[in-house]
C-alpha cells in the first residue's frame, strides 16, 4: 500500500491566496536555552484546508458541523491538466463520476509553486454538474475553488447542496484513479474553515460512502 501526502507545507513565505501579506503564516519562536516553543499565527484558509458553509453563506454552519466520517473514504482523482481557465460541465462529462463520490480535481495548479492569478478553477456550470450528480465532496489543487465569478456561485452551489470543499491540494505526483482518502482537519469550533492534513492511500478501500 502506498501513501500519498497531498498536503501543502506551511512555512513563512509560502504561496498564499493572491499573495497578500496578511495571509502569510507567522512563526514566533523563543527559547530560554533549554526549552524551545513556537507560537503560530495562521489564517484558517492557509495551504490545504477545508471550507465550511459560513465562508460564503451569511449565517452558514461553522466548521464543527462537518462530520469527520464525510472526510474519510473512497475518492477519485480526475486528470484535468489539459484544462485552462474554468473547469466546465463539458470537461467533467468525460469522467465516470457517480453519486456520493468525493472528486479531487488534478489540474495545472499542482505544478505551480507560487500563487498564479490565472489558476484553473471550477466554473459555475461545472459546479452545477457535480451538484446534479450528487457528489459528497470536491477537492481542488488551487488555493481557491473559483476566481473572477461575481457572487461566488461555485462556492454557494456546492455549499447549498451539502458538498464539502477542500482547497490547496498538491496532486502533482498522483495519477488519475481511485484512492482511499483521510482528510484530518484541526478540531476548530466556530470557524469558516480549518487547515487539514490530507492523505491518499493507494490500494486500500473500505468503500465508505
Amino acid at each position: 500500500m502506498k501513501i500519498h501526502d497531498v498536503t501543502g507545507a506551511i512555512f513563512e513565505g509560502m504561496a498564499v491566496y493572491k499573495d497578500t501579506a496578511e495571509k502569510q503564516p507567522k512563526f514566533h519562536q523563543g527559547t530560554d536555552g533549554y526549552v524551545t516553543e513556537t507560537r503560530l499565527e495562521l489564517d484558517v484558509h492557509t495551504g490545504t484546508h477545508i471550507d465550511a458553509p459560513l465562508h460564503m453563506l451569511p449565517g452558514g454552519e461553522t466548521f464543527e458541523s462537518i462530520p469527520l466520517e464525510r472526510l474519510v473514504g473512497d475518492c477519485k482523482v480526475v486528470d484535468l491538466t489539459k484544462v485552462t481557465g474554468g473547469i466546465s460541465r463539458a470537461d467533467l462529462e468525460g469522467f465516470e463520476i457517480d453519486k456520493n463520490d468525493f472528486v479531487l480535481l488534478k489540474t495545472q495548479n499542482s505544478f505551480d509553486d507560487h500563487f498564479n492569478f490565472e489558476f484553473v478553477y471550477l466554473a459555475q456550470d461545472g459546479a452545477n454538474c457535480l451538484a446534479e450528480i450528487g457528489v459528497r465532496g470536491i477537492g481542488t489543487d488551487a488555493l481557491g475553488i473559483e476566481r473572477s465569478q461575481e457572487g461566488h456561485p461555485t462556492h454557494k452551489t456546492l455549499f447549498k447542496n451539502n458538498i464539502i470543499i477542500i482547497e490547496g491540494l498538491r496532486l502533482k505526483d498522483v495519477a488519475q484513479g481511485d484512492y482511499y482518502m483521510v482528510a484530518a482537519p484541526l478540531k476548530l469550533i466556530g470557524t469558516d474553515a480549518s487547515p487539514a492534513r490530507v492523505l491518499l492511500f493507494e490500494g486500500a478501500s473500505l468503500c465508505i460512502k
